[in-house]
C-alpha cells in the first residue's frame, strides 16, 4: 500500500469532516477553484461546491474576522492562511476575540474555529513569509495549538481540531506537505489524535530529543546518525500538541534518559523550547545528568539565501553536535 503524504492526509481529514458535519466549511485564499496554494484542498470545491469551500479576497483581517463571527453562530469554519506570517494582520480577531469570547461570555458563546496553514522557515521566501508563530499563540489562554509532524498525526489532529469547541490553530510546515519522510500508512477507518498528547516516535536510553513539527523529522534523522556513528541511543519525543502540553510524556522520557536536547524552529528568545526547558528544570531537575540544551533557529530574521537558511534553522548536524557536547 502506498504511503499517504502529509498534504493528502490533511485533504482526507477535511473531506471526511465536510461529510460528517454540514456546519463545517473551508474558507481562505485560493482554497476553492485553485485547489489551494499547496494543494491541500485539491478537489474539495468540485465535490462540495461554493457554499462549503469558499475563496476569499487577500484580506486576512477580513476573512479571519468573518470566520470567527460565523463560528460564534454555530458554523465550524476551517480557515486557511497561505502563510501563518499573515496572521499578524488578524491578531486582534485571533487573540482578543477567538481566544477570549467563551471566558468573557461566561461560557455562553463558543468559538469552534480551526485556523491552519504553514508556519515555518526553510523555503527561501524571505523574512516576512517565514515566521514560526506557535509561541505567540500558545502564550494566549483560550487557544489550542498543535503542530503535527507526520501525515497520520496531521490527519488525526485535524479531525480533532475541527470537532473541538474551542479555537485550534494548526501549525503545518510547507516542507512536510510532500516529504516522503513525513508520509504515513493511514488506516481505512476514521481515527482521531487527541489534542494534548505527545508521542515517543523513537525509543532510546541516552538522551531525549524533544521536538514538534518538522523538527521531529530532523530529530529522527539525527537519532539514527547518533546511533549508527556514535553508539548514542536517542529517544525522540514528538510534542504534537503545544498547548495543551503533555508534560507527563516529556518528564517520563527525561527521567529515563537523564538528558534533554530541545529541537525547536522558534527563535531562542521566548520560544517553545524556553517553556519546555523551564518545565523540565522545575519538575525533573533531579533526573538530569547534564544541562538542558536547545537547538533553535539562529536569532535573526529568516535569511533569504538557500544555503545560509539551511544553517539558520535546526538541522541534523547541529542536533548531533549538540548531543555530543553533553558528554
Amino acid at each position: 500500500m502506498a504511503l499517504t503524504l502529509y498534504r493528502q492526509a490533511l485533504n482526507r481529514a477535511l473531506d471526511e469532516e465536510l461529510a460528517n458535519d454540514e456546519k463545517v466549511v473551508i474558507i481562505g485564499e485560493e482554497v476553492a477553484e485553485y485547489n489551494g496554494a499547496y494543494k491541500v484542498t485539491e478537489g474539495l470545491w468540485n465535490k462540495w461546491g461554493d457554499k462549503r469551500v469558499v475563496d476569499t479576497p487577500i484580506s486576512e483581517a477580513g476573512f479571519i474576522g468573518m470566520g470567527i463571527g460565523a463560528s460564534m453562530l454555530g458554523v465550524r469554519p476551517v480557515m486557511e492562511l497561505m502563510f501563518f506570517s499573515f496572521a499578524y494582520v488578524a491578531l486582534d480577531q485571533m487573540i482578543n476575540n477567538a481566544a477570549c469570547v467563551r471566558y468573557m461570555s461566561g461560557g455562553l458563546i463558543n468559538c469552534p474555529i480551526v485556523i491552519r496553514g504553514p508556519a515555518n522557515g526553510g523555503t527561501n521566501v524571505g523574512a516576512t513569509h517565514s515566521h514560526t508563530t506557535e509561541n505567540i499563540f500558545a502564550n494566549v489562554p483560550g487557544l489550542k495549538v498543535v503542530a503535527p509532524s507526520t501525515a497520520l498525526d496531521a490527519y488525526g489532529l485535524m479531525k480533532s481540531a475541527i470537532r473541538d469547541n474551542d479555537p485550534v490553530y494548526v501549525m503545518e510546515n510547507t516542507l512536510l506537505y510532500g516529504d516522503p519522510l513525513a508520509a504515513s500508512d493511514l488506516p481505512d477507518n476514521e481515527i482521531t489524535v487527541p489534542i494534548g498528547t505527545a508521542e515517543v516516535k523513537r525509543e532510546g536510553s541516552d538522551v531525549s530529543l524533544i521536538a514538534h513539527g518538522r523538527c521531529v523529522i530532523v530529530a529522527l534523522e539525527a537519532a539514527k546518525e547518533l546511533e549508527d556513528k556514535h553508539g548514542i541511543k536517542a529517544e525522540v519525543v514528538d510534542l504534537r500538541s503545544i498547548r495543551p502540553l503533555d508534560e507527563e510524556t516529556i518528564l517520563k522520557s527525561v527521567a529515563k534518559t537523564n538528558r534533554a536536547v530541545l529541537v525547536d524552529e522558534s527563535k531562542p528568545f521566548c520560544g517553545i523550547s524556553s517553556q519546555i526547558a523551564t518545565m523540565i528544570q522545575e519538575k525533573a531537575f533531579d533526573d538530569l545528568d547534564a544541562p538542558i540544551k536547545r537547538v533553535t533557529s539562529i536569532d535573526a530574521p529568516a535569511i533569504y539565501s538557500p544555503p545560509v537558511e539551511k544553517e539558520q534553522i535546526p538541522n541534523v548536524s547541529r542536533v548531533v553536535d549538540m548531543v555530543q557536547s553533553l558528554g
